[in-house]
């Protein structure tokens, strides 16, 4: 097989995390529009992430996040996001890089991306296949502020990109 030298892989998710800082820059600027709402889902462990050692504690490797209604100050960067969040009724503040972000997903219109593990700063391993994809996937179950986010469901059916190319 040839050696991707562009990393067409890398290249992707990045693409595809900006549309994610994109929504949330457009969601702090101008509240949530319609029925939208987003389930952010990233690596508590992955460097640059910023939480209290409260919550590290409850979410030792992988926390979702819903930005609905219990949310407060929303700042998006260029390489981060901050928000204020409710968690069993005392307030917090996190800090993801957007390279932590693993998965992000709208209910109101069934809209998912789901991040391939192994980027990490622009680096995978010679060894690892990395793709991005999209996917219409199922609500998952409505949270109660953010004292417990769920996950979306295991079940959704996840699309590759592949399905969208061209065929000879």
């Amino acid at each position: 097989m040839a050696v991707d030298h562009i990393r067409y892989d890398i290249l992707t998710q990045e693409a595809l995390r900006g549309v994610v800082r994109t929504v949330l820059a457009d969601a702090a600027a101008h509240g949530l529009p319609g029925e939208h709402h987003f389930f952010v889902s990233f690596d508590t462990n992955a460097e640059g992430v910023r939480m209290s050692p409260r919550l590290k504690a409850m979410y030792p490797a992988e926390m979702t996040v819903v930005l609905q209604h219990q949310f407060w100050d929303l700042v998006v960067g260029e390489e981060n996001f901050e928000v204020g969040l409710s968690f069993n009724g005392i307030p917090e503040r996190v800090s993801v890089p957007f390279a932590a972000v693993k998965g992000f997903f709208d209910p109101s219109v069934q809209f998912a991306l789901q991040f391939a593990p192994g980027v990490v700063e622009g680096v995978v391993g010679d060894d690892q296949a990395v793709s991005a994809e999209a996917s219409p996937a199922p609500p998952p179950a409505e949270p109660k502020g953010n004292d417990e986010p769920p996950k979306p469901d295991d079940g959704a059916a996840v699309v590759s990109l592949d399905r969208f190319r061209k065929k000879k």
